[in-house]
């Protein structure tokens, strides 16, 4: 399995999907902080009052407000909308799918038989590059905004990192959310659309209104896209960890499951 493992991270470092994904959410998020830099500068809005648009009180809030901002309170304005997961999903897709689209995947299960070590070997290989994403991201939306002039305020390096891995978690399940919609499907279409609009809280969304029409229990909290957005709350403590970690376990067995059994029960 190791073997397979490797063999994975090798072709997944070489491959061009990768590196796109990767080049899209640094540009992405740099273009994100620009935007960010400069609603947040009283000088450039006067500008654009100078020059006819409209600004009005709320807007000399909001970019108060920024300005006011810790380093992990303006990251999380920016990932804990669900774009990492977007990324990591579309990304997953297409680096699964390829054992398929190439047929590799022949080859791998004549060589390895036990198909749920196919399978444990892509849900690491997931967890690895959700990892490099999740990284990636923090690591850029913390520095960016001082490319652009911002002083937010500093974060403590321990609060980070904390971020840092609570955010890996939920990305991780969702990574294999969307490893066991190509293991069942065998193309990318469907895994890409999921993650847009389950990355972006659509999902969550149409289930808190349906609920509340239905009368029944929130679930829409226990959907990753909702754990992502309630990573970065400090108030909640230690509940809000093992709520985060609960919902990383149950979400990753039954996509785990699903992806063994899809592995088993089709032929390759």
């Amino acid at each position: 399995m190791f073997n397979m493992l490797r063999m994975d991270l090798r072709r997944l470092f070489k491959s061009r999907s990768f590196k796109i994904i990767l080049l899209v959410t640094a540009a992405l998020i740099l273009m994100v902080s620009l935007m960010t830099a400069v609603v947040s500068d009283p000088e450039t809005l006067d500008d654009m009052g100078a020059h006819g648009a409209e600004i009005d009180e709320i807007d000399r809030r909001m970019s108060e407000e920024i300005r006011n901002m810790t380093q992990l309170d303006l990251a999380h304005e920016t990932l804990g909308g669900g774009f990492l997961l977007i990324i990591v999903g579309i990304g997953v897709t297409l680096f699964a799918n390829g054992d398929f689209s190439s047929g590799f995947v022949k080859n791998i299960c004549c060589a390895q038989p036990r198909r749920a070590n196919y399978v444990l070997s892509k849900a690491l290989a997931a967890g690895i590059y959700s990892g490099i994403i999740t990284l990636l991201g923090v690591v850029l939306i913390l520095l960016a905004p001082y490319l652009y002039g911002m002083r937010p305020i500093p974060s403590a390096i321990p609060d980070i990192l904390q971020y840092l891995f609570w955010m890996w978690l939920p990305h991780w399940a969702f990574a294999l959310m969307a490893l066991a919609l190509v293991l069942l499907t065998r193309n990318t279409t469907l895994g890409i659309i999921l993650s847009l609009v389950a990355g972006g809280g659509l999902t969550a969304v149409l289930v808190g209104t349906l609920g509340k029409l239905l009368r029944w229990p929130p679930l829409e909290q226990f959907f990753l896209s909702s754990v992502v957005k309630g990573v970065y709350a400090p108030q909640n403590g230690i509940t809000q960890s093992w709520m985060i970690l609960a919902c990383t376990i149950a979400w990753a067995a039954v996509y785990g499951i699903g992806s063994l059994l899809s592995m088993e029960k089709r032929d390759i």
